[in-house]
C-alpha cells in the first residue's frame, strides 16, 4: 500500500493534533484541521489504511488514533529534510552567551536550565571533550622553599593546578632548566605517547630532582584523564510529571533515577556523538532510544563545539508527542551561538 500525499497530510494532522492535546484523534477532528474537504467516512478509511501500514495506533476500540513510533519517525525525517527552520530567538540564552562566562561549567549549567525552562522537557548536556587531548604547556613556579606549583595546560586551554613537594632546594636557574626540559619533551603529546624511555631520559637530565619528573607525569595524566571523564549537567527532570503518559509512578521513577545516576545518560550522549550527522542533530523515538527507561520518550540530541576540537552533546528528553520543531530549532540556535562565540575571534559581534 502506498503512502500518497493525502495519507501524508492526514498523518501530519493526526500528529500535530496529538502533539497539542495528548488525546487520541478522531476522523471528525481531522476533517476540521485539513484542507482536503473530505468526509469523516473517507478520512476514517484513510486512517484505517495508515493504521494497517503501522503509522498510527488505536489505543482503545472506541477511541481515535495516536501516532506510532514509525509515524513520528516519518514526521521528524520530513520536518528535518524539507523545512528551513527560522532561528528561534531565545533572549535569555542570547544574553547569557554574550557574557561569555569564563567558567565552562557555569555556562553549560545555565544552557541546561534555559532549555528546560523554554521546552518544559528534561535536558542534559555533556562537558566538552577533546579526542586524545594533548598537552600544550607546563609551568613550574615556586610557592615556597618546599613546594612548587605545576600549572598544566591541555588542548582547549583547560588548566589544572597541582602542588608538588620539593625534596631538595632549587634555585631559579635550575627551575628554568627543569621547565625547559619538561616542555621540550612533553609539549604536543597525549598521555599514551609518553613512554618509559622518554621518562628515563628526562629523569637522567633532572638529576637530584628526578622525582619531580614522575610527579609531573602523574599530574599530566590526572589532568587529561579528568578532562576525558564525561561530566553531565541536567535540568528540568521534574518536567516529566507534566505529561500523563510519563507520569506513571514506575516510569517516572525509572526516568528520574536515570537522570540522577547519569551513567546511562553518558552512554546515550556518547552514542549520539558517534552517530553525529551533517546537521549534528539526532532524533531517537521510543524504541530507537538505547536507554531502556526512555522507551516511552523521544530524545533529541545535538553536538556543539567550543573550539580546539572540543565537542559536547546536548540532549532533550520528552514525550513522543514533543514539539520537534521547537526542540530542533532551539538546538540549532545553541549550536550557532556557541560556534559564533568560541569558534571565531570576533564571535561576540556575530551573535544573532
Amino acid at each position: 500500500m502506498e503512502l500518497d500525499d493525502r495519507k501524508k497530510k492526514i498523518l501530519q494532522a493526526v500528529i500535530r493534533n496529538y502533539l497539542e492535546t495528548g488525546e487520541p484523534v478522531g476522523s471528525r477532528t481531522i476533517s476540521k484541521y485539513t484542507d482536503l474537504n473530505l468526509s469523516s467516512a473517507t478520512i476514517r478509511n484513510e486512517m484505517s489504511d495508515l493504521e494497517e501500514m503501522g503509522y498510527i495506533l488505536q489505543p482503545h476500540t472506541s477511541a481515535g488514533r495516536i501516532p506510532s513510533d514509525k509515524g513520528y519517525r516519518l514526521y521528524v525525517d520530513t520536518m528535518m529534510e524539507e523545512k528551513e527552520r527560522e532561528v528561534v530567538e531565545l533572549k535569555e540564552m542570547k544574553a547569557m552567551l554574550v557574557e561569555r562566562q569564563d567558567k565552562i561549567e557555569a555556562l553549560l549549567k545555565q544552557v541546561a536550565r534555559v532549555l528546560a525552562q523554554n521546552t518544559q522537557y528534561a535536558t542534559m548536556i555533556s562537558a566538552p571533550q577533546a579526542k586524545r587531548s594533548k598537552l600544550k604547556f607546563i609551568q613550574l613556579s615556586r610557592v615556597d622553599a618546599h613546594q612548587l606549583l605545576a600549572v598544566i595546560v591541555s588542548e582547549g586551554n583547560v588548566i589544572k593546578n597541582n602542588i608538588l613537594a620539593l625534596q631538595e632546594g632549587m634555585d631559579d636557574d635550575t627551575l628554568l632548566k627543569l621547565n625547559i626540559l619538561l616542555n621540550t619533551y612533553l609539549n604536543g603529546l597525549s598521555i599514551d605517547e609518553i613512554n618509559l624511555a622518554m621518562i628515563a631520559a628526562m629523569k637522567a637530565q633532572a638529576g637530584i630532582h628526578s622525582h619531580l619528573v614522575s610527579e609531573v607525569i602523574d599530574a599530566v595524566a590526572d589532568a587529561i584523564r579528568a578532562e576525558e571523564d564525561l561530566e553531565i549537567y541536567t535540568s528540568g527532570t521534574n518536567n516529566i510529571f507534566r505529561y500523563p503518559e510519563l507520569a506513571d509512578h514506575q516510569k517516572a521513577s525509572e526516568l528520574i533515577n536515570t537522570f540522577e545516576e547519569k551513567q546511562l545518560l553518558g552512554e546515550l550522549l556518547k552514542e549520539a556523538d558517534v552517530e553525529d550527522g551533517e546537521t549534528g542533530i539526532q532524533v531517537y523515538i521510543g524504541e530507537e532510544t538505547p536507554v531502556q527507561s526512555m522507551k516511552d520518550c523521544s530524545v533529541v540530541t545535538g553536538t556543539y563545539e567550543l573550539g580546539g576540537g572540543r565537542k559536547g552533546t546536548i540532549g532533550i528528553v520528552g514525550p513522543k508527542r514533543m514539539d520537534y520543531d521547537k526542540v530542533v530549532g532551539m538546538l540549532r540556535t545553541i549550536q550557532a551561538q556557541l560556534d559564533a562565540l568560541y569558534g571565531n575571534e570576533d564571535g561576540q559581534e556575530e551573535i544573532l
